[in-house]
């Protein structure tokens, strides 16, 4: 497994394995522990998965040590604001059977769109979270869905600066104008949705890039990530496919063809915006 350094000196595993949309807590645990079983040392989770109790018990069972692994959830939006989010980050430590968390995430910047008191409950429920990362509660702290306008507002008064922040990214919706500034910044950006969805995967330059690589057109995307300084997160419903999603290390995608993907007509988008209502 290779890693990234974030802002605060925290090691953390170049690719993760997601649990969004397993709440059935069978195949959730047997999904974390075949993960484990083949090299995914970062696991990531969410309050809003409904499935921490799963991934907790797939912990307890995987055999690896604590320490070995990188453990993510994130505090969903009825808990925004600073006494919700303290009482949240227990919840989900309790649910997952920690003592601690990697990674804590802001799962959205709005509780809903036409939420007018957003920009308070963010500053809140961050200057909750840096206590949480002082006691060592939370080995780093981040946010997921925020938009450099969303950034500003908890910048301007926060004192730890966010680790991460964990956007949907896929060839089609690359988010160039998020991706930069947090890069700038010393944000690391993780990716959320790194495969899009069957639109992406049959794409004709993503194929065409796949059977020049002698890869599938999963690998593809994820490389892509990788290349453009972003750790993905795919989830997979098979070991097989566990194992060659994480095969990615070996080849390399040229200038051009990078070139090719940031440029790709927009493609695989999951509908969700903060600022917006959902697509579908």
């Amino acid at each position: 497994m290779e890693y990234v350094t974030l802002n605060n000196r925290i090691k953390m595993p170049l690719e993760g394995f997601g649990v969004f949309q397993v709440p059935d807590p069978a195949q959730c645990e047997q999904a974390v522990l075949d993960a484990i079983e083949s090299g995914y040392r970062l696991i990531d989770t969410a309050a809003a998965y409904m499935n921490e109790k799963a991934v907790g018990e797939a912990i307890r069972k995987c055999g690896v040590s604590r320490e070995e692994l990188f453990i993510t959830t994130k505090l969903w939006v009825q808990d925004a604001d600073y006494e919700g989010a303290k009482k949240a980050i227990q919840t989900s430590l309790d649910n997952l059977g920690l003592d601690y968390l990697d990674l804590y995430l802001i799962h959205w910047p709005k509780p809903s769109p036409d939420t007018k008191e957003w920009k308070q409950l963010d500053v809140e429920t961050w200057k909750a979270m840096e206590k949480l990362y002082r006691e060592k509660r939370v080995r780093a702290i981040g946010v997921s869905n925020f938009l450099p306008h969303h950034m500003e507002n908890l910048l301007s008064s926060c004192e730890v600066v966010p680790a991460v922040d964990q956007l949907e990214f896929h060839p089609g919706y690359s988010q160039e104008a998020a991706v930069c500034y947090c890069q700038e910044r010393g944000i690391l950006v993780q990716a959320w949705s790194p495969l899009g969805r069957k639109r992406v995967m049959d794409d004709e330059l993503v194929e065409e890039l796949a059977k020049a690589h002698h890869v599938t057109p999963a690998q593809i995307c994820l490389r892509y990530a990788l290349q453009k300084g972003i750790v993905p997160i795919p989830k997979a419903s098979s070991e097989e496919r566990m194992k060659n999603n994480q095969d990615i290390f070996d080849f390399e995608l040229t200038g051009l063809e990078m070139s090719e993907l940031d440029t790709m007509p927009p493609a695989g988008w999951s509908g969700e915006h903060p600022d917006r209502v959902k697509v579908c």
